[in-house]
């Protein structure tokens, strides 16, 4: 507990990386407050009703009864011994770093900062973010950071619906302003993380995570660019990733997709992208591979298209059946998924669009409502071409094989036959 009345930790940003903080804070001992500035969501935390897909009512419930509470009221901040930001960083309408939210949860902690408080940042970004944009305003209130206060980053790690691999035995990255800002970091986050990583400055573990998620943005562009050429090669690539995956070192395996989703790769490697275009030039690999990325849906439509023409179908008029519309399998997340552009581009050469996904209820592209499908053999059958864009377990793959009329597998986990593609 901490020395002063309060909280031991206060969480900015009640989502997919401030709410598995909290629970494990919680699940350790520590007395946890939540702050964001929805009500929606407070309420809906308050009531022991989660939105998270890795945090079940039962998981909030446990918080709840262990102390947790959240909260739009500032001033808990002020009672905080740790205040960890946790919040969107987007890219803007011209694809740059969007850190509004970053700075204005940092000028909320500066309003109530306190002598001895430890103030972390986790939300991604680009290398000097922590240094030259929050520090400016944490310090503003009076309190130098290294001295009054200890500040640090440490870059979020969670992978949503990962049942492995979750933040107490995921190895915690953290780099200080100072040697003891650091430790007061590290000492934090080993209260319920098996393994804490310590760098020697924020701005290393600021790029460790940009560096994370540009490996697999360029490595996810190099196999889809490879998918296009296979097949006009008449070559089998996903046999091909599965043969070169047998070796025991120096490879690891990546596969094509529609397009890349959820907030990491198709938006962190701008932001590092951002960093370097500010020392004159381009950071061309991970523009490349954005490029080619953002190509993917485009590519999954004409080959859909394609499909259809060998049927003697327009495009124009056809249902198309779109499975799956996350961003990942077995999840409700829909930040970034690929599944929007494939639809914006069916429905613009006039396709009547249905979507089946078991985690999504509603959806809607560019203000359109899309019917959804409950009965996945049904809809299988009555839809012209069917794209399988995830690979949900709930899917009975065998039903897609045996109902569909056409179908283009965008995951490689389908037999092909006359009626069924990979892409």
């Amino acid at each position: 507990m901490s020395e002063r009345t309060g909280f031991d930790l206060t969480v900015i940003g009640l989502g997919y990386v401030g709410m598995p903080l909290a629970k494990e804070a919680t699940a350790a001992g520590l007395r946890v407050a939540g702050l964001d500035v929805d009500p929606r969501k407070v309420e809906a935390l308050n009531a022991g009703q989660s939105y998270i897909d890795d945090l079940t009512d039962a998981d909030l419930d446990a918080m709840l009864a262990g102390g947790f509470t959240a909260t739009l009221d500032a001033s808990v901040l002020a009672e905080s011994r740790t205040i960890v930001i946790c919040v969107p960083t987007p890219l803007d309408e011209d694809h740059r770093p969007d850190l509004s939210a970053v700075e204005g949860a940092t000028r909320a902690v500066a309003q109530h900062l306190r002598p001895g408080t430890l103030v972390v940042l986790e939300s991604t970004t680009w290398p000097g973010t922590t240094d030259e944009v929050a520090r400016p305003i944490l310090e503003s209130a009076g309190l130098a950071a290294g001295t009054d206060f200890h500040l640090a980053f440490s870059p979020e790690r969670i992978d949503p619906g990962n049942t492995k691999y979750g933040l107490r035995n995921t190895p915690k990255v953290v780099g200080g302003y100072t040697v003891a800002c650091r430790d007061r970091a590290v000492a934090f986050y080993s209260q319920f993380v098996e393994w804490v990583v310590p760098v020697s400055g924020t701005r290393e573990a600021e790029m460790a995570k940009l560096l994370e998620n540009t490996y697999r943005h360029v490595n996810i562009a190099l196999v889809n660019e490879m998918a296009i050429f296979c097949d006009e090669l008449g070559v089998n690539l996903w046999e091909a990733i599965e043969a070169a995956s047998t070796k025991p070192f120096g490879f690891q395996k990546f596969l094509p997709g529609p397009g890349v989703g959820g907030h990491c790769i198709p938006v962190d490697p701008s932001y590092l992208s951002y960093t370097v275009r500010k020392l004159g030039y381009p950071f061309r690999f991970v523009e490349l591979a954005q490029e080619i990325n953002e190509r993917m849906p485009s590519y999954v439509v004409a080959r859909a298209q394609r499909l259809l023409n060998r049927a003697r179908k327009p495009v124009n008029g056809s249902r198309v059946l779109l499975l799956g519309v996350t961003y990942k399998p077995d999840i409700a997340d829909e930040r970034e998924t690929p599944a929007v552009p494939v639809a914006e581009a069916l429905l613009e050469l006039g396709a009547e669009i249905v979507f089946c996904d078991p985690h999504v209820k509603e959806w809607a592209v560019k203000g359109n409502q899309i019917p959804r499908a409950d009965d996945l053999a049904a809809a299988v059958a009555d839809a012209d071409v069917t794209l399988l864009l995830q690979q949900h377990s709930a899917f009975d793959l065998g039903v897609v094989e045996e109902r569909a009329q056409l179908v283009l597998d965008t995951r490689g986990v389908l037999a092909t036959s006359d009626r069924v593609e990979r892409l």
